[in-house]
């Protein structure tokens, strides 16, 4: 059994930054892989990024080279650093932790938290 816990959600403007924290809990943080997910209104779960527990991290195209994903074993504790949003970021995001990271985008396995929700508007 896995516990996650988002944080760190809220409203900011176009070209500003968020970031986002997700605490674990459990037996298998330290070895298993880590991602966020999005869903906005009207659309299916979209995966956003994701860090193995190597550390090798991969982005959906939508999100590169704008988003960062990282993780703190110390504090058990994933983390999605947001900068230069853009409307179409507005989502609640969700935290996930799996066994294995092979594959994401379209697979909704594993343990998920409440979610976070993220609003960008002017």
């Amino acid at each position: 059994q896995v516990q996650l816990v988002e944080s760190g959600g809220g409203l900011v403007q176009p070209g500003g930054s968020l970031r986002l924290s997700c605490a674990a809990s459990g037996s298998i943080f330290s070895i298993s892989a880590m991602g966020w997910y999005r869903q906005a209104p009207g659309k299916e779960r979209e995966w956003v990024a994701a860090v193995t527990s190597g550390g090798v991290t991969t982005y959906a195209d939508s999100v590169k080279g704008r988003f960062t994903i990282s993780r703190d074993g110390a504090k058990n504790t994933v983390y999605l650093q947001m900068n230069a949003m853009k409307p179409e970021d507005t989502a609640v995001y969700y935290c996930n932790s799996r066994r294995y990271g092979l594959r994401w985008e379209g697979v909704l396995t594993g343990y998920w938290g409440q979610g976070t929700q993220v609003t960008v508007s002017s």
